[in-house]
């Protein structure tokens, strides 16, 4: 006997008694009363009177929300834009709590977003290699629970750049009445959003347009020395590398391009050796008694020079790139912390005296020696054009590869100057 198939259609539901099933493509809508919608209409027009039902939402107190509006009015202070905040004023105006706390939310996480990333466009940051490990992407939580435990304050505190320097730049840009040295300490200010907030506790931090190196350790400036950047035509990147060893009686692998541009032939100071030139150690080295190994694909270094008498120049662009370090057996020392003591370093470089009545020889050839860091330590290569003395006072510096003038994003306008007088 064949099974009857069962149909794989669903049946209809009857509708209710005294209903009607209504096709929305026919019906005529005039039918229904105001009074049968009037609930749920008030219902959706009322939904900003609504408090957050979501925990994990920012909900902002009254004080709160103008304490956000002070933050905002006063972000010329950190060379930002004033953010336009008319959505979050319009909320409170018509008192849509609803509607004030999306408002103030997109608002803090707007001022957040720029006080810790900046406000520049990567196509604007020339020969800016350095890659700024910040993220946004915690921010809503931390915001929220700023928020809940009141610390909106410290909240937007932790944002900004740690570095004293950084607070100093602030502090002066608050007195500043120059607007082209407004603009100079604004686009500075900019660059510090652009590194990582936290550099570490020690790490070197070196800048090519103040012609420059600080080296500071646990949190504390240990000491500056005198640097020489690159030429116009061959300038200094800006990028981060780590320090792994200090390399004494350097042998200097001649890129390239300065092989070319020199029209280098093998012999003499030179040789010529896997298919590379290279110049053995010795006094007349280009990268001096010194070098410290920082792999970088920019084949960029810290070193001596045996032309210690450029030093003494103000604008200090000479080099093909690199920075050369004055006192650089001291950076080095410094920069070994104890692994090698400044005698021990400088025996390195003491000729070996003949013994009493032995014929006079010729000197041995230097030996390049390796040295390892105790530790890894940061080196960063910026472009400020603006430092900091240790007093607090703000030192300008000549923009010598004219980068300032393509970060437009930071601007003077009025109501920015008036609000920094």
């Amino acid at each position: 006997m064949a099974t009857q198939r069962r149909s794989s259609r669903k049946k209809k539901r009857p509708a209710p008694r005294g209903w009607r099933r209504l096709d929305p493509r026919t019906a005529d809508w005039s039918l229904l009363s105001w009074r049968h919608s009037a609930p749920a209409l008030a219902l959706l027009l009322g939904a900003d009177q609504l408090p957050g039902a979501d925990p994990d939402k920012p909900v902002w107190s009254e004080a709160q929300v103008a304490h956000l509006l002070v933050e905002a009015r006063n972000t010329p202070f950190d060379g930002l834009p004033q953010p336009d905040t008319t959505a979050l004023r319009k909320a409170i105006k018509r008192g849509q709590p609803g509607a004030i706390n999306r408002s103030a939310s997109d608002l803090a996480l707007l001022l957040a977003g720029q006080h810790l990333l900046g406000i520049t466009p990567a196509e604007a940051k020339v020969e800016w290699y350095i890659i700024d490990t910040d993220r946004t992407e915690g921010l809503v939580a931390e915001l929220t629970i700023a928020l809940r435990e009141d610390r909106l304050g410290d909240f937007f505190a932790s944002l900004r750049p740690a570095h004293p320097d950084y607070a100093m730049l602030r502090s002066s840009l608050a007195s500043e009445d120059d607007p082209q040295r407004q603009i100079a300490l604004m686009r500075t200010m900019e660059r510090w959003r652009w590194l990582p907030r936290q550099l570490g506790d020690t790490f070197v931090l070196a800048n090519a347009a103040g012609f420059e190196v600080n080296l500071w350790r646990d949190g504390a400036h240990v000491k500056r020395w005198a640097a020489i950047s690159g030429k116009a035509s061959t300038q200094t990147p800006s990028l981060m590398a780590e320090a792994v060893a200090v390399n004494f009686n350097p042998w200097w692998e001649v890129p390239q391009s300065i092989a070319e541009e020199s029209q280098m032939r093998a012999g003499g100071r030179y040789v010529w050796e896997k298919n590379r030139f290279r110049q053995p150690p010795g006094p007349g080295n280009a990268l001096g008694r010194m070098k410290v190994i920082m792999p970088n694909t920019h084949n960029i270094y810290l070193h001596d020079t045996p032309s210690r008498g450029l030093f003494g120049a103000n604008v200090r662009a000479f080099s093909h790139g690199c920075m050369r370090v004055e006192d650089a057996l001291g950076f080095a020392a410094a920069l070994l912390d104890g692994a090698r003591s400044r005698q021990q370093i400088d025996k390195l470089f003491e000729a070996e005296k003949p013994l009493p009545g032995a014929l006079p020889v010729k000197p041995a050839e230097p030996k390049s020696t390796v040295v390892p860091l105790p530790q890894k330590v940061p080196v960063y290569v910026t472009y400020m054009t603006v430092t900091v003395k240790p007093d607090g006072a703000p030192v300008f510096h000549k923009d010598i590869y004219g980068r300032d003038a393509k970060i437009t994003s930071v601007q003077p306008r009025p109501d920015s100057q008036l609000a920094l007088q």
